[in-house]
Parts: structure tokens; C-alpha cells; sequence
């Protein structure tokens, strides 16, 4: 419960260098998340280089932090993989959630950054990394070391929670 009620959405990094280990940790988690019939159609493409996250900060108006992260994690689904491919987004947002709970438990700041369904956002993604029509891009993770205090609030609301039926508040 930890790593969900300290997990908050960083955009400002500090620029000390994220840990190999880490990343792969980070990795591994995304891969232990559920997926429809275990399809696993989810790929991963890490991103350090400046000019790559110059670019990808392009991708949308709300990409920008990706500039100045030190990684970024680019999540994406490949139709190869799909036994299953109505499910593939709900797969790759279990990917995406392990992604940032590792990453607080890690002591990084990270924040989800939405690519899909925006045609405009996955086309371009598609041109960056150069994708076949196969690798549909999801999301994009930007990973730092925080620069920033997170602040943490509760967010419980019990008039969203009903019990055997939907009762409007």
C-alpha cells in the first residue's frame, strides 16, 4: 500500500542519472502485470539519448517534462503478440501502473504521459521510433530522481463506492 498512496504524478527531475538496475526493475514489473489469456503483447522502448527525449516531448502538449527526464519509457503494444487484441490497452495500462508503483518504490518520480487512442500522438511516436504498423504506440512513462517535494493527498471519496447496486449520491 505504500508505494500506491506515495505514487504521484512528477514532472520536474533533478538530472542525477536513474540507475541501470533500476530501469530493469522498473522493466520487470511492467512485464509481471496481468494481460487477457497471458498474451504479454506489450514492448518497451527505453530512452535516454537528449535528442530522442527532445523529441518525444514533441508528441503532445502535455509531453513536455520529457525533455528533462532522465529516462523515458515509451509502452507499446505489438498485434503479433494479440491472441486477444480487444484487451491489449487494458494490458498495457496494468504494464503502465506496475511501471509507476516500482518507480516510487525505487525512489523515482514519474509520470504517465497519454499516447493512445490520439491518432496524431501515435503517428507520430510510430515516425520517432521508425514502428511497423504492428507496434501500436500506448503511453510513455518520463523517470527521474525528483526535483520537486511530492505532495500527497488522500483521495478517498465514499459516495463513489456502492454496495450490490448503483445508488446516485
Amino acid at each position: 500500500m505504500e508505494a500506491i498512496f506515495n505514487r504521484r504524478s512528477v514532472r520536474k527531475y533533478s538530472g542525477q542519472k536513474v540507475e541501470e538496475s533500476k530501469i530493469e526493475k522498473i522493466l520487470r514489473a511492467a512485464m509481471q502485470a496481468p494481460s487477457a489469456g497471458n498474451q504479454q503483447a506489450w514492448e518497451f522502448v527505453v530512452v535516454r539519448d537528449k535528442e530522442m527525449l527532445k523529441k518525444l516531448s514533441e508528441v503532445s502538449p502535455y509531453s513536455k517534462m520529457a525533455a528533462n527526464a532522465d529516462v523515458v519509457i515509451a509502452v507499446m503494444a505489438n498485434e503479433e503478440y494479440m491472441r486477444y487484441p480487444s484487451y491489449w490497452q487494458q494490458d498495457l495500462g496494468a504494464a503502465t501502473e506496475n511501471i509507476l508503483l516500482q518507480a516510487v518504490t525505487e525512489g523515482l518520480g514519474s509520470v504517465w504521459i497519454a499516447v493512445a487512442p490520439r491518432e496524431d500522438r501515435i503517428s507520430t511516436m510510430r515516425e520517432i521510433f521508425s514502428l511497423p504498423e504492428t507496434v501500436i504506440p500506448f503511453c510513455m512513462v518520463a523517470l527521474g530522481y525528483p526535483d520537486q517535494e511530492v505532495k500527497l493527498s488522500d483521495k478517498w471519496d465514499g459516495n463513489k463506492v456502492h454496495y450490490e447496486e448503483y445508488k446516485p449520491v
